[in-house]
């Protein structure tokens, strides 16, 4: 916990995850106030996460509280108006801090060796441990990956004992957004876990291999790379290279399969090779708005989108191709599809007006299939 000012009756506690972008915005913002903060590290302590929980009606992070008053995120701390934030400033550098503004006290450690906490305590767990790793070992870009000091690292450590507690897990209880943000993550940390346990898959076969056997336990139930994403995240649809749907109809896994396919998880998945999109953590909490925040970066980069206006054609990346069916089955819904899912750009003026004149020429960049070791 940060050291404060006791000149200052009052207090500002912000429950936090190391490494989490938006919460050392929030710190920075409350430090420049002046204000005393008190930093409470929720990564490691589902007891904590659920009071928070049962506290706020959020497992997000940060959780800002002026005394005992919740402001909520970063984005609600920023957009405070001036008066209201003056007004709470002024109550902590008046008002001592009340009894029930005190840190909330330490639950199960997700650590020992039995879980205690529910499915969405556990994905938020993981993913909190993802956070650190990503921090710590990941470019700043989110396209490269250390993964020999990460191989190193007490905290992968602390990611592989709890990634055990997995198996406990009762799928059927997430949401809809909380099977999106988890699977997600999981499949993210489970190709850099696979990669470092296995090493990089070099050629077609091998990489065939790898994402048919990698796999953690679930629930109960074996999921591999492609029972992920083909299977739980495009509604048990046939993958690249397969002949068969992930699921049979006896399967129990089927019944944690999404509904239908989710176009947009296209650009949060990570396979661990350079064409792939940035590696970033997932929450339930708007996890629709951050997919289409992942599209709109992957369609502005180059290697994922380029339109040349004066040969009538749109370049795409290998994605487009391979899961064609998600974005419509056809080039005219899937031209469609990438337009309006694009940032307000040039290069979405210049696809609209191809698009209006009509004969667009589609075709498909080479995939860099590279590992996206920092090594």
């Amino acid at each position: 916990m940060a050291t404060f000012q006791s000149c200052i009756p009052g207090r500002v506690t912000v429950y936090s995850v190391p490494g989490c972008p938006h919460c050392l915005q929030a710190k920075a913002t409350l430090g420049a106030l002046g204000l005393p903060v008190c930093d409470v590290d929720v990564s490691h302590d589902a007891g904590l996460q659920a009071q928070l929980m049962e506290l706020t009606g959020s497992s997000s992070v940060p959780q800002i509280f002026f005394n005992n008053v919740c402001v909520g995120g970063n984005e609600h701390l920023k957009n405070l108006a001036p008066e209201k934030l003056e007004q709470l400033v002024r109550m902590v550098t008046e008002t001592p801090v009340p009894t029930d503004a005190q840190p909330l006290p330490a639950g199960n450690s997700p650590e020992s060796e039995e879980w205690g906490g529910g499915a969405s305590e556990l994905s938020e767990a993981l993913r909190n441990l993802i956070l650190k790793l990503y921090s710590d070992y990941l470019s700043t870009d989110g396209k490269s990956v250390d993964y020999k000091a990460m191989s190193q690292s007490p905290c992968f450590k602390r990611y592989c004992e709890l990634a055990v507690q997995l198996q406990c897990m009762e799928l059927l209880s997430l949401s809809r957004e909380e099977k999106l943000a988890f699977f997600i993550n999981i499949y993210n940390a489970l190709v850099i876990h696979g990669n470092l346990r296995l090493g990089f898959p070099k050629n077609m076969w091998q990489r065939y291999r790898f994402f048919n056997y990698v796999s953690y336990l679930i629930g109960g139930e074996v999921f591999t790379l492609q029972d992920i994403e083909n299977g739980v995240l495009r509604g048990n649809r046939k993958g690249a290279a397969q002949l068969l749907k992930p699921f049979s109809k006896n399967d129990p896994r089927l019944q944690v399969a999404l509904p239908d396919a989710e176009p947009l998880i296209h650009f949060a998945l990570n396979c661990g090779a350079k064409g792939c999109p940035p590696i970033k953590t997932y929450t339930p909490q708007g996890i629709d708005s951050q997919l289409r925040t992942a599209a709109e970066a992957f369609l502005e980069n180059e290697d994922g989108c380029m339109v040349d206006s004066v040969k009538g054609e749109v370049k795409l990346s290998q994605i487009f191709k391979w899961y064609k069916a998600d974005f419509g089955g056809t080039d005219e819904k899937l031209l469609n599809w990438v337009v309006d899912h694009m940032g307000a750009s040039q290069k979405k003026l210049n696809l609209k007006t191809l698009l209006s004149a009509g004969n667009v020429k589609v075709s498909y960049m080479p995939y860099d299939w590279s590992t996206n070791s920092t090594d």
